[in-house]
């Protein structure tokens, strides 16, 4: 599984790791690593009239009040939310 949210698209960020030695000199200076910051990603089924459709949503979005309408029925599902999908590849 990817991990990418298929609601928002969100993915993980570069970012660097640094460990702070708290010295002054040049030779004990703090590394610097790369790192990813990936997205906090979970299961959630959804009803629809059609039946049910599984997707890897964001924590974020899941607080959205758009996602919100669309689960309690107020807002139709997208189309896009009921494709399976691909990531681009």
């Amino acid at each position: 599984m990817a991990k990418v949210c298929q609601v928002s698209g969100k993915k993980a960020n570069s970012a660097k790791h640094i460990r702070h030695r708290h010295s002054g000199q040049w030779k004990f200076r703090a590394p610097k690593k790369n790192r990813f910051q990936n997205v906090n990603l979970q299961r959630v089924t959804i009803n629809t009239p059609t039946g049910k459709i599984r997707l890897t949503v964001a924590t974020s979005v899941l607080k959205s009040q758009e996602f919100a309408a669309v689960l309690c029925g107020l807002k139709p599902v997208p189309k896009a939310w009921r494709e399976k999908p691909g990531y681009g590849l």
